[in-house]
């Protein structure tokens, strides 16, 4: 647990590190991973309104800025495992992949009606999903949130100890 803390704690400068190096090559995959992910989310939660998918209940206030900041720390995520063109792969041993995926799947669960939700719905019925699952939607929000940044921060730091000078 220290050791998600003390990442999360040096992680701005680490990240805002890495993001000022990344090539236009990782900047493409960044922002073609983050749009994916706003559609795919936002489409599937009714974040975006779109004839395939109905929601009953409407977004919360914070939904709108917990999907865009997952779209944006996914992207920047997967952008970690571009090797720049000429460059040497960064350490791969560090395989923090799975707390991204992690993290946007609980955005999924954060940001959708919570009586649309068929596991919550089943498990709680309709008056169960509205009074139990719904309180928790904010905290599988922060969930997400500090996967998706545990996770980009851990590959951030491992791309900027394997940098190999042009």
């Amino acid at each position: 647990m220290a050791s998600i803390v003390s990442t999360m704690r040096t992680s701005p400068r680490t990240i805002a590190d890495y993001v000022r190096t990344m090539t236009t090559r990782q900047l493409l995959v960044a922002a073609g991973t983050a749009a994916a992910v706003l559609v795919l989310v936002g489409v599937g939660t009714v974040m975006i309104p779109n004839s395939l998918f109905a929601r009953e209940i409407a977004p919360t206030w914070w939904s709108y800025p917990v999907w865009v900041l997952t779209a944006v720390l996914s992207g920047l995520l997967a952008a970690t495992y571009v090797v720049p063109r000429g460059g040497e792969a960064p350490d791969d041993t560090v395989h923090e992949g799975r707390w991204g995926i992690a993290g946007t799947l609980l955005t999924w669960f954060a940001v959708g009606c919570p009586v649309c939700n068929k596991i919550a719905l089943l498990a709680l019925g309709y008056s169960g999903a509205l009074a139990y699952f719904a309180p928790v939607q904010p905290v599988l929000a922060v969930l997400a949130v500090a996967l998706l940044w545990f996770a980009l921060a851990r590959r951030s730091e491992g791309v900027a100890a394997c940098a190999v000078p042009a």
